[in-house]
């Protein structure tokens, strides 16, 4: 396994810290069973990378094993955003049959964090994702990590979210207030529910607390997650 040493350029702030650490227990608190879970929003550009990649790191900061697989393999951003200048293998080009397994993970410079990139667009990103080969690789790798954390396009956009949440045991749904629709939550949110997969809960992420005092007094879980029972799944 080759490894790689990735830059995380992002400024350090206490109070998002923080909230990452009550999303990571939470997540701890689902259960055992929970290994691989997808993480997914309405739209783009709602902070579900930083949010994957912030998880990743605060789990394997306790010594949990992290596999961060970004499933998005219409627009990977992963090896640019972390300064990675070499040329890596990813995804697409293992369920495309172009290289194995062995070839696409790489062990990186933060603690117990593992990482697979998206790999070159795929001219059928969701053909590939539907296939077996995707599922029978969830379920070998899923033997070596404590969790997996799977970074894939926005479901309200695409459909690859529903299609690999039928391969997980729960999904974590991201929502930046104001900026999306309650309508357009909704049929997001169902149609994750319609592939069968568990959903843990929510993100609220981009919370303006300067301008709302509602969200002021409650700025320490800025990005809060919201576990719930699977009879209480839903958007209010």
């Amino acid at each position: 396994m080759k490894k790689l040493n990735l830059t995380d350029k992002r400024n350090p702030d206490y109070f998002y810290s923080e909230a990452i650490k009550t999303l990571r227990t939470n997540i701890q608190l689902s259960g055992q069973s929970i290994k691989t879970i997808l993480i997914t929003s309405c739209y783009p550009n709602e902070g579900k990378s930083d949010i994957v990649l912030s998880l990743a790191q605060e789990l394997g900061s306790i010594g949990k094993k992290v596999l961060l697989l970004d499933a998005d393999i219409r627009k990977t951003a992963y090896a640019g955003r972390l300064g990675v200048e070499e040329e890596v293998k990813g995804l697409s080009q293992l369920l495309s049959g172009q290289v194995g397994l062995q070839e696409v993970i790489y062990s990186t410079n933060f603690p117990n964090m593992d990482i697979i990139f998206g790999g070159p667009s795929a001219p059928n990103p969701s053909g590939l994702l539907s296939e077996n080969i995707f599922k029978v690789f969830l379920k070998e790798i899923r033997e070596y990590y404590n969790y997996i954390l799977i970074d894939t396009p926005p479901i309200g956009t695409v459909i690859d979210a529903a299609v690999i949440g039928r391969c997980c045991d729960g999904a974590v749904f991201l929502i930046e207030p104001g900026n999306v629709r309650y309508r357009d939550a909704q049929k997001a949110f169902k149609q994750l529910e319609r592939s069968g997969c568990r959903i843990l809960g929510a993100v609220m992420n981009k919370i303006d607390t300067s301008d709302d005092k509602y969200y002021s007094s409650y700025y320490k879980h800025y990005g809060e997650y919201y576990r719930r029972s699977d009879e209480e799944a839903r958007i209010k």
